[in-house]
């Protein structure tokens, strides 16, 4: 590969690095061309699937600063480069690498931490982003709706207390003399 090419090379991956909230690195050794589109396809919209070179990688990830171990470019390997949800990706790879174990996932990184295979199963079985926002939508929803019954509960109380006072006073009214206001006739011959 000339230096020329070697450099527009770097650029690309540098340049997808930089474009990615995580990347998932794999060996893909004996795995077909119609097995890695099946893979390219499950992965979504939002991710990427290369091979690429591991020296050629090493640059780029450090010119992005993406922090991409050693020991996870070595052999033959393609990186899942994903702009959107990782979860997704990351179940893509580990329902792909189920049915096709020539698939090895070696690790990745995730907002500048870098992943284990293990952490990278594990992030494939977070529930999915609508799952767990309606989740949060529905414990807001409870919540709100028991703060509205906490503010509620005084003013019933107090609208109680109004009523009994108002028949209470009613009840005194209708047993009581009817009385004369001295006050009011005096100012009246006054003026």
């Amino acid at each position: 590969m000339a230096n020329q090419e070697k450099t527009a090379a770097v650029a690309e991956i540098t340049e997808r690095f930089q474009g990615s909230s995580a990347a998932v690195l794999t060996e893909y050794r004996g795995l077909t061309m119609s097995q890695l589109t099946q893979l390219r396809r499950s992965l979504g919209s939002d991710t990427t699937y290369a091979v690429v070179k591991n020296t050629l990688t090493k640059r780029a990830a450090a010119e992005a600063g993406f922090p991409v171990p050693d020991e996870l470019l070595t052999g033959p390997t393609a990186i899942a480069f994903i702009k959107g949800d990782p979860v997704e990706a990351a179940r893509g790879l580990r329902d792909f690498s189920r049915t096709n174990p020539l698939l090895v996932i070696k690790g990745g990184v995730l907002e500048g931490k870098s992943l284990s295979p293990a952490e990278v199963r594990q992030l494939a079985d977070v529930e999915p982003r609508e799952v767990l926002l309606a989740k949060l939508a529905g414990a807001m929803n409870g919540s709100l709706a028991k703060a509205a019954g906490l503010f509620q509960a005084p003013l019933s109380q107090v609208a109680r207390l109004a009523a009994a006072l108002q028949e209470k006073v009613g009840e005194r009214a209708e047993g009581a003399a009817p009385t004369t206001d001295t006050t009011d006739t005096a100012d009246s011959a006054t003026e």
